[in-house]
C-alpha cells in the first residue's frame, strides 16, 4: 500500500488523466448505449412464476407499457353528450401520436364495463408500442397534457400507470446533489479548509459517475432492476465520502504532527489506507451475502452495489494521493499552516468534547449502557410488526396524478380493482372454476379471457386493495382450496401475488443471510483483532442496530408517522426485498466504524496491556472523525427523499436512521461501555486458536521511521538541556514536548527558572522534540538519541503579537 501511495503521489498527473479519461469514456459509452434494466421480480419455483411462464408461452408480449385516463364528473354521469365532446376528442388525438398503440375507450362498442355502476367514473387505457421505460418522456407528457386539457369544473381527469410515473420523478441527479451539499458543508465545518472540503467530495463523485456508468453498460449482458443503480449511488456516495475522510484526516494529522506532506499521504494511506481496504472488502462481501437467498432480481443489486464499492476503494487509494500530491500543505488551512510554522508540531494527545465524553464513559460504564440498551429496545419495538409486501401508486403523495387516478378507479370500481389476479389455467375445465372463483369470499368479479395454446386466463378481481391481508388470504384460499376443489392445473399470478410470493420466501430465508453476514462479520473481526468477545460484542451490536433501525421504519413507512411530512406519500408495507439489502448495508456500514474504533482501542492496548486506557484512548481520537463520517452519510442518505421513487426513501430513511443510530448511540456509547464492563477479556484469546488464525493487519505499525522506537533495542534514558531566548537568558514556563516521528507523545515537562528541561525517553531512536513558551515562538527538531543521555539546547526566538497569542493556546 506504501508503494502504490508514493508512486501515485509522485505521478500525480498521470493519475489524474487516467481517471479524467475513464470519467468520460464510460460516460460516452453509457450515454450512447443508454440502459437495459429489468423489471421482473420473479421467483423460481413460486406458483407466482409459473403463472407468468404460462402467459408468456401463450401470450408472448406483443405491446408496449399499458396506462390509464380516468375521468370522473361531479354531477350527471361520463355518458353525458358535455363529458364526450371533450373527453373523444382528446383520446382519438393522443391515439394519433407517434409511440401510441392503441387506445381503448369506454365509449366504443363493448367499452360499457369500463364505467362505473354509478355512471360517474370511467376509464380508457393507452397501449403504447414501448415498454415505460422504452417510451420518449416527451411522447409521455405530451399524453398528459392532452388528457388534461379536456378538464373543466366538474370534470376531473387523472392518469396512472408506470409510463404516466415517469412524469411525476425527480430530476436525476436531484437527490445526489443535495446529499454532496449537506455533505460538503459538514466537511467544510470539520476541516476548515475549502480545497481539504473538495478532496472528499471529488473522490465519491468519481467513483459514483464511474459506477453509474459501468452498471448501465452491464444491464445490457446481465439483468439489473431499475432499483439498482439507485441503491448504488446511495451506498457509492455514503462510503466514497466517508472513505477519503477518513484518510485526508489521518493526512492532515500526519502534518500537523511535524510530518512532510509526501511522508504523511504515504503513511496515512498505509494506516487508514488497509482500514479503508478492509472496510470496503467488508461491505463487498456483506453485499454478497444477498446471494444466499437464491433471489435472481438481487444479483443485479449485488453487480450495482458492490461495483460502486469498489470503485469508491479504488479511488480513495490511487485518485486520492494523487490529489493529494496536487495540493501539498494546501490541505490545511491558512490558520494552521501559520499555526504549523510558528508553534511546531502539535500533540498527540486528544482533548475537547471527545475526551471528556470518553473518560465519562469510563467512569459510568454501567449507566451509559443501560440508558443506551434502553433506547436501542425502545427504538426497536415496531419491528414485531412489520409486515412485508410490495407498494403501488396507491401510496404516491396526494397531489400527484397516479394517486388520484389509483384512487378514482378505487373508488369506482372497488378497491382491488388496482391489482388484480391473474388465475392461469393450464389443464382442466376454466369455465367451471370461474363460476366457484365469483362464489369465493373475497372476490368482487372473475371473467375468463379466450384461451390461447389451450391456456385460459382467468382476471380475479379481489374486494380489498392490493396491499390488504385479506388479499393475500385470499390468495391463500384460491391455492390452497378452491384450485385444488376443482380437479384442475392453475397458478395464481398478477403483480400482486409475486409480492406476497417475494415476500414469503424472503420471510422464510432471511434467518438463514442474517446468520450468514453475522459469521462472516465474527470471523474478520476474529482474525483482524485476535479476540473472541469483540467480535461477539460486534455481532450482538449489528443486530440491535438493524432491529432498531427497521423499527424507525416501521414507524414512518408502516405506521404512516410522518410520511405526508417527509413527502414520501402514503402508508403502506415494507416493500419485501428491502429488509436484504438494507440488512447488507447495514452490515457493512456497521463493520466500517467497528474497524475504525476498535484498531484504535487494539492498537493502544498493544502498546500499554491497559484495557481502560484503550478503550479511553481509542473512543477519543476516533469518536469525532466516526461522528463527522456519520453525519455525512445521514446527510446523503436522508436526500434520498427527493429521488420521487418510495423504495429509494425508505431505503435512504432506513440507512440514515441506522446510521446516526450506529454512531451516535452504539459505537459512542454501548460499545466502550460493554469493553469498559468486560475488561481484559475484551482480549482474550485461546493459546491454540491463536496459533492456527492467519494474521491479518488492519491498521498495521507504523513504518520505522515514524514508529515508536522499540523498548527492547537497548535501556531508557533522558534529553536534558536549557531553553533560551536569542540572546541566552534562560526560557522560564516552557512547554517541552517529546514525540515519535509519527506523532506521539511521549513526555512533556515545563522548564524550570534557570531554563533546564529533562525529558524520559524509553529507547535509543529518532525524535521529534517540540518546544513553546508564552511570548516566543515555537521550535520543532529531530532529535537522535543513542545509547546515552543526549544534551540538547533550544533557542526560542521572540513571537509577534498573533504568534504569542497562539503560543499561549498552545501551551494551555
Amino acid at each position: 500500500m506504501a508503494a502504490l501511495a508514493r508512486w501515485c503521489y509522485r505521478h500525480r498527473l498521470v493519475v489524474l488523466l487516467i481517471w479524467v479519461g475513464t470519467v468520460f469514456g464510460l460516460g460516452f459509452a453509457g450515454s450512447a448505449a443508454g440502459t437495459d434494466y429489468a423489471n421482473s421480480f420473479s421467483l423460481p419455483n413460486t406458483d407466482s412464476t409459473r403463472a407468468y411462464d404460462l402467459m408468456e408461452e401463450a401470450f408472448p408480449q406483443s405491446s408496449g407499457d399499458t396506462d390509464t385516463v380516468v375521468w370522473k364528473v361531479d354531477d350527471g354521469t361520463v355518458r353525458d353528450e358535455s363529458v364526450r365532446s371533450r373527453i373523444e376528442p382528446e383520446l382519438a388525438e393522443i391515439a394519433k401520436m407517434a409511440g401510441v398503440g392503441e387506445v381503448t375507450s369506454p365509449y366504443a362498442s363493448g367499452g360499457a364495463a369500463q364505467i362505473s355502476e354509478n355512471g360517474r367514473i370511467a376509464y380508457a387505457q393507452i397501449t403504447f408500442t414501448e415498454q415505460a421505460n422504452g417510451v420518449p418522456k416527451a411522447t409521455i407528457e405530451d399524453v398528459v397534457g392532452t388528457a388534461q386539457a379536456a378538464e373543466r369544473d366538474g370534470l376531473q381527469v387523472e392518469l396512472g400507470g408506470q409510463a404516466i410515473a415517469r412524469t411525476e420523478e425527480a430530476p436525476t441527479g436531484i437527490a445526489e446533489m443535495v446529499g454532496i451539499l449537506a455533505a460538503s458543508v459538514v466537511l467544510f465545518l470539520a476541516f476548515g479548509s475549502f480545497f481539504a472540503m473538495l478532496l472528499p467530495l471529488v473522490v465519491a463523485i468519481a467513483a459514483l459517475g464511474t459506477g453509474l456508468m459501468a452498471t448501465s453498460l452491464l444491464s445490457h449482458v446481465t439483468d439489473v432492476p431499475e432499483v439498482a443503480p439507485l441503491l448504488g449511488s446511495l451506498i457509492g456516495l455514503g462510503v466514497g465520502i466517508d472513505y477519503a475522510l477518513f484518510i485526508v484526516t489521518r493526512h492532515r494529522r500526519g502534518i500537523l504532527r511535524g510530518m512532510k506532506p509526501e511522508e504523511a499521504a504515504v503513511t496515512a494511506l498505509n494506516t487508514s489506507g488497509r482500514a479503508v481496504l478492509f472496510a470496503g472488502g467488508t461491505v463487498c462481501i456483506a453485499l454478497a451475502g444477498m446471494l444466499v437467498m437464491n433471489m435472481r432480481f438481487l444479483d443485479g443489486v449485488v453487480i450495482a452495489t458492490s461495483l460502486t464499492v469498489v470503485l469508491s476503494v479504488l479511488a480513495a487509494t490511487t485518485l486520492l494521493p494523487a490529489l493529494l500530491g496536487l495540493l501539498g500543505m494546501r490541505v490545511l488551512s491558512r490558520r494552521q499552516r501559520r499555526r504549523l510554522a510558528s508553534t511546531g508540531p502539535e500533540p498527540a494527545e486528544a482533548s475537547g468534547l471527545a475526551a471528556r465524553w470518553s473518560s465519562y464513559v469510563e467512569r459510568r460504564p454501567r449507566s451509559t449502557a443501560a440508558m443506551a440498551l434502553v433506547a436501542m429496545l425502545i427504538l426497536a419495538l415496531p419491528v414485531l410488526s412489520i409486515r412485508l409486501g410490495a407498494t403501488d401508486q396507491g401510496n404516491h403523495q396526494e397531489s400527484t396524478t397516479t394517486r388520484q387516478a389509483y384512487d378514482l378507479l378505487a373508488e369506482g370500481f372497488g378497491p382491488g380493482f388496482n391489482g388484480p389476479l391473474q388465475v392461469v389455467v393450464a389443464k382442466g375445465d376454466a369455465n367451471a372454476l370461474v363460476s366457484t372463483i365469483r362464489t369465493t369470499e373475497g372476490v368482487a368479479q372473475a371473467a375468463a379471457a379466450p384461451p390461447s395454446q389451450g391456456i385460459t386466463v382467468i382476471q380475479v378481481v379481489p374486494t380489498t386493495s392490493p396491499q390488504s391481508e385479506h388479499t393475500d388470504q385470499l390468495i391463500d384460499r384460491l391455492r390452497d382450496e378452491v384450485i385444488p376443489a376443482s380437479g384442475v392445473e392453475a397458478h395464481v399470478g398478477g403483480v400482486t401475488a409475486i409480492f406476497k410470493d417475494f415476500a414469503a420466501v424472503t420471510s422464510d430465508r432471511l434467518p438463514y443471510f442474517v446468520a450468514a453476514i453475522i459469521l462472516l462479520g465474527f470471523l474478520l473481526l476474529l482474525v483482524a483483532f485476535r479476540s473472541l468477545v469483540v467480535p461477539l460484542t460486534a455481532a450482538l451490536m449489528n443486530l440491535i442496530a438493524a432491529a432498531a433501525s427497521f423499527g424507525v421504519l416501521v414507524a414512518i413507512f408502516q405506521w404512516g408517522w410522518g410520511t405526508e411530512l417527509l413527502g414520501v406519500g402514503k402508508e403502506g408495507p415494507i416493500t419485501a426485498f428491502l429488509p436484504v439489502i438494507m440488512l447488507s448495508l447495514l452490515f457493512g456500514l456497521s463493520m466500517d466504524y467497528q474497524v475504525f474504533l476498535v484498531s484504535r482501542m487494539h492498537e493502544e492496548w498493544v502498546h500499554t496491556k491497559d484495557n481502560a486506557r484503550a478503550v479511553r484512548v481509542g473512543l477519543a481520537e476516533t469518536s469525532r472523525v466516526i461522528n463527522c463520517a456519520a453525519l455525512i452519510m445521514i446527510c446523503v442518505f436522508s436526500a434520498f427523499v427527493l429521488s420521487g421513487d418510495l423504495e429509494g426513501a425508505m431505503a435512504g430513511i432506513g440507512l440514515a436512521a441506522a446510521v446516526a443510530l450506529d454512531a451516535f448511540i452504539l459505537r459512542t456509547a454501548l460499545v466502550p461501555a460493554a469493553m469498559h464492563l468486560l475488561g481484559n477479556s475484551n482480549w482474550w484469546l485461546p493459546a491454540g486458536l491463536e496459533k492456527r488464525l492467519p494474521h491479518l493487519a488492519v491498521e498495521p505499525k507504523e513504518d520505522p521511521e515514524t514508529a515508536e522506537p522499540d523498548r527492547s533495542a537497548g535501556g531508557a534514558s533522558v534529553v536534558h538541556g536549557f531553553v533560551r531566548d536569542t540572546e541566552g537568558a534562560p526560557v522560564e514556563d516552557a512547554s517541552v514536548t517529546l514525540l515519535t516521528k509519527g506523532g506521539r507523545q511521549l513526555d512533556r515537562v515545563t522548564s524550570l527558572a534557570d531554563g533546564s528541561y529533562i525529558l524520559s525517553v524509553p529507547a535509543p531512536g529518532a525524535y521529534l522534540l517540540a518546544a513553546t513558551a508564552v511570548s516566543y515562538g515555537s521550535r520543532a527538531r529531530q532529535v537522535t538519541v543513542e545509547n546515552g543521555p543526549l544534551v540538547y539546547d533550544v533557542e526560542l526566538p521572540e513571537a509577534s503579537a498573533d504568534e504569542a497569542e497562539e503560543a499561549a493556546d498552545a501551551v494551555t
